[in-house]
């Protein structure tokens, strides 16, 4: 008798244990699916885009060269090359950046006065591009503190039309990849590795809030 009450004893102390299980894995479930609907439903970031752009028959993009107060030259020029490459792929068919750099220099070389940013119009007629695009590189640095080095960049992008000046679309983002180190050397090398990618990512979201050019598949 006290085996047999033993016995079911134990069968019942294995069903609660089973049970627990079961309702572990479907709690681990659920909170993987609620944790991933933000990520999927996710918006994009906040922007201006004129109603009427796809009416606007803009294909061929120039990308002028970055604009910025006390920039790193290399990192001006990597978010540059990100945003040519982005727009490539976005549908958008490759202006040279060496032939606007060129038609550009041409240009300031016969002005009288100081060096400004090109007016749309006239680098319409430099390029017979459909519109130019501006990139600010509003932030790009890396704050050392002890054992903490957050590395921070910002941009924004402008795109205006070469033929009435008007803003077609306008965006900015901010990334922070924060780095942790025992040394300087530590959170140095680790800034090194996580800056481009942190590039990257404000470029892959600014652009993604930029229609398909005409010349982009599937």
């Amino acid at each position: 008798m006290n085996g047999t009450v033993a016995e079911k004893g134990g069968r019942g102390v294995r069903r609660e244990r089973r049970s627990a299980l079961v309702r572990g894995a479907v709690l681990l479930v659920l909170f993987a699916l609620a944790a991933s609907v933000p990520a999927g439903c996710a918006g994009k970031i906040p922007h201006m885009l004129q109603a009427e752009y796809k009416d606007a028959g803009v294909r061929l993009i120039a990308v002028l060269p970055v604009q910025g107060e006390n920039m790193d030259p290399r990192a001006a020029r990597l978010l540059r090359e990100k945003v040519f490459t982005g727009l490539y792929f976005k549908g958008y068919p490759k202006i040279p950046l060496t032939l606007v750099d060129d038609k550009l220099a041409t240009f300031y070389r016969a002005q009288a006065g100081p060096q400004g940013v090109v007016a749309p119009r006239v680098a319409g007629e430099l390029l017979g591009i459909d519109a130019v695009l501006y990139i600010s590189l509003v932030e790009c640095r890396t704050a050392y503190r002890a054992l903490y080095a957050p590395t921070t960049v910002a941009a924004s992008l402008e795109l205006r039309s070469a033929k009435t000046g008007a803003t077609l679309w306008r965006v900015q983002d901010r990334e922070v990849a924060r780095n942790f180190g025992f040394t300087s050397r530590d959170l140095e090398m680790k800034s090194c590795e996580v800056y481009e990618a942190a590039m990257q990512m404000v470029v892959d979201r600014v652009l993604d809030t930029l229609p398909d050019g005409p010349d982009r598949l599937g």
